[in-house]
């Protein structure tokens, strides 16, 4: 295992078990029967992978995405166990990957990331102050920043790979790619999911803006897998915080994203050394989100 100076897990390392990819977060290996995710404290933005990580965020990501799968039981997901103790064969590291793991089904990802928005905000805002449109669907005029969308509405990008930014691609494409049944299942899915969380959320004190997901074929079927919902995925936002027309405070990694737009830096990599306070800022949000969500402490 390699860890920066501040704790945080860099990159796992697993002798004996075969890697199949390392993705901006997620180290991925092959079981045999299934795959071992584990996330690491990396952080990426802007699609670069920053050289440190934050503390912790790998497991807060698990433990949340745990949560809400546990929650939607109306869609099936990839998970198996979260518990490494069951396979022998990781036994020589379980300390190291208790509570960042997951144990899941072989599924095959369809090539599709599934953006949904609830609020104008990010990528979508500033596609709409040139256009008046987000990812090619016209709104209304009017809209300020950050403001609640009159209806949710399904962005799709291209799942780009590490280095590369993902691309929005209409809907009428998603069909070209997936086929008109399978698009507009995952659509629908995607559309239930943010609402049920946004509802969800928004009792406990917290707007769920946007977020995205992503989808597998397992045995025939369209099933949910990756992360979902966590801050490195989602932009939550404490409500009573929230103002119309400014970015609003937020508990997930925009806060990085904000203090990289102060820096001359092009958004390529290598991507700049993240300071101490910077770090620590963002591991106190990325608790807040997990405690306000789950209602439990880390």
């Amino acid at each position: 295992m390699k860890y920066d100076d501040n704790g945080a897990l860099i990159q796992c390392e697993l002798e004996g078990i075969k890697l199949i990819n390392r993705g901006k977060v997620r180290d991925i290996y092959d079981l045999g029967d299934s795959l071992l995710f584990v996330a690491s404290d990396r952080l990426s933005a802007f699609d670069v992978v920053m050289p440190n990580g934050i503390p912790c965020k790998g497991e807060v990501l698990t433990r949340i995405s745990l949560f809400w799968f546990e929650m939607m039981d109306f869609v099936e997901n990839h998970l198996i166990s979260a518990d490494v103790y069951t396979r022998p064969e990781l036994a020589k590291y379980a300390g190291a990957l208790e509570g960042r793991s997951m144990i899941v089904k072989k599924a095959r990802p369809l090539p599709v990331e599934c953006i949904v928005r609830g609020y104008l905000i990010g990528s979508g805002w500033k596609d709409y102050q040139k256009t008046g449109e987000v990812s090619g669907i016209r709104l209304r005029s009017g809209y300020r920043q950050a403001e609640k969308l009159d209806e949710t509405l399904f962005t799709p990008s291209t799942k780009a790979e590490q280095g590369l930014h993902d691309e929005t691609i209409s809907f009428d494409k998603v069909i070209a790619i997936l086929g008109k049944d399978q698009a507009n299942g995952i659509r629908d899915l995607s559309i239930r999911i943010y609402s049920t969380a946004h509802d969800y959320a928004r009792a406990r004190g917290i707007i769920l803006a946007d977020t995205k997901f992503e989808f597998g074929v397992y045995e025939g079927r369209t099933i949910l897998i990756d992360e979902v919902l966590t801050p490195d995925s989602s932009r939550f936002w404490p409500a009573d915080k929230y103002e119309v027309g400014c970015s609003p405070v937020s508990l997930d990694k925009q806060y990085v994203r904000d203090y990289l737009e102060t820096l001359d830096w092009g958004k390529t990599a290598p991507g700049p050394v993240l300071p101490k306070e910077v770090v620590e800022k963002t591991t106190e949000k990325y608790l807040e989100a997990y405690r306000a969500i789950t209602g439990k402490e880390f």
